[in-house]
């Protein structure tokens, strides 16, 4: 295809997502805005499942707080591998679009439903929400908010919700990690890659072994014991330093991955898959690249784990809030993690703030694996004039379908939380 015909469909798609979002946003807000004074707010919205070209930032109906609900002012909103995941479709039972997406966020009580006890009206808090977090304004249940340390900013609370409860808890109530044990994770570089090393060193003699691209090395070096290349043999690597393996092995990648994780398992060791980011290769979803991370993820035989005492394990801290209701032994852990975060243990790290109509190129770095750390939407930063440009709508991210995993050296899988 030309340059010129590429740019011509790129324009003409960019068009008709935006009328499909007007026609969609207008269907959404008709009887709402005619029901009385309704309030409108800047929020993101994904249109329909695809490319970066089905997010918008536009004005929706602000939502009010229901029974048992919270109304926040949201300040800043974490941005996860997941939600690349969730613009492609990618997921189990996707939702409808249009959407808001996001799944945690930190501001300020604004208001309060019926039966919502233990917060006033100018709190700081942070939350877990069921999609809606990228936006101005969101509400959600009161057991998925919690009030925010002193000391913690709204981007480090926005960056510590889902990765450090996810690494806690697989790390301690799914692992049951104790001194002298040794950890393999992959993207170190990451959210929940660096949550995990900072959980790992409240604990004496823990070995962390982690893979991450090499350009970030310099920058997580002091973070884990060992560090190796992500395109490396990494088990090769691991066998050279310790010959048993390791205790846990947390794969956030799938595919090929998971064979090699089960093979480096000591006796009573635990693998526990939190994500498969391996299926994620081109801007939009790609049915090839699914089939290919499921074809090579190793049948489990369980005589053979009886054999070799490994345990097996999945981890989805979505999942566990929103389906199986375990909000009680969540905030518990959260309490955990505060108090580690008070006697300055553990420290979010924030890799960039981002303004909501920057939301494409956030992505962009996420799905390039540029990150050190987490992005963050910050709700009240202005767009830098190059990034409002919409200079992602033509991304050479749909170019990688054609890659080879491993071909370039500065991309890392990262992890995602469903």
């Amino acid at each position: 295809m030309k340059p010129t015909d590429m740019a011509k469909e790129g324009t003409e798609m960019t068009e008709e997502t935006e009328h499909m979002i007007e026609k969609n946003g207008a269907k959404e807000t008709e009887h709402l805005v005619s029901a009385g004074d309704t309030k409108e707010m800047r929020a993101v919205i994904l249109s329909g499942f695809g490319g970066l070209n089905k997010l918008r930032v536009t004005k929706k109906a602000m939502p009010e707080p229901q029974e048992g609900e919270v109304k926040i002012r949201v300040k800043a909103c974490g941005l996860n591998f997941l939600d690349l995941m969730v613009r492609q479709g990618n997921i189990d039972n996707p939702p409808k679009t249009p959407l808001v997406p996001g799944f945690e966020c930190s501001g300020i009580v604004e208001a309060m439903g019926g039966n919502t006890k233990g917060f006033e009206i100018g709190d700081r808090v942070m939350a877990f929400v069921n999609y809606n977090a990228w936006a101005e304004v969101v509400c959600t249940p009161l057991d998925y908010v919690y009030n925010m340390p002193d000391d913690m900013t709204f981007p480090e609370a926005a960056a510590f919700s889902m990765n450090f409860v996810a690494a806690y808890m697989m790390l301690f109530e799914v692992a049951n990690l104790r001194e002298g044990m040794s950890v393999l994770v992959h993207s170190a570089g990451g959210g929940v890659g660096q949550a995990v090393a900072q959980l790992c060193s409240t604990i004496p003699s823990v070995t962390v072994f982690g893979t991450a691209s090499s350009f970030k090395h310099e920058a997580i070096k002091d973070s884990v014991t060992h560090l190796f290349d992500r395109n490396a043999d990494y088990v090769q690597e691991v066998k050279k330093i310790s010959p048993e393996g390791v205790d846990i092995v947390l794969d956030c990648l799938s595919g090929e991955n998971t064979g090699k994780g089960l093979g480096l398992l000591r006796p009573l060791g635990t693998y526990i898959l939190y994500g498969s980011s391996n299926m994620v290769t081109g801007e939009t979803k790609s049915f090839f690249s699914l089939a290919k991370s499921w074809w090579q993820v190793e049948k489990v035989n369980p005589i053979k784990l009886y054999e070799e005492n490994k345990v097996i394990a999945g981890f989805s801290l979505l999942n566990l809030l929103f389906k199986q209701g375990r909000c009680g032994q969540v905030k518990t852990v959260v309490e955990k993690l505060f108090s580690l975060y008070n006697q300055k243990k553990i420290k979010p790290v924030v890799d960039s703030l981002w303004a909501l109509e920057e939301v494409k190129e956030a992505m962009q770095r996420i799905h390039d694996r540029g990150n050190i750390g987490k992005l963050i939407l910050d709700v009240e930063k202005s767009p830098t004039p190059l990034m409002a440009s919409d200079s992602t709508e033509t991304s050479e991210a749909g170019e990688e379908e054609e890659e080879h995993e491993g071909d370039s050296d500065n991309k890392e899988r990262m992890p995602f939380i469903q």
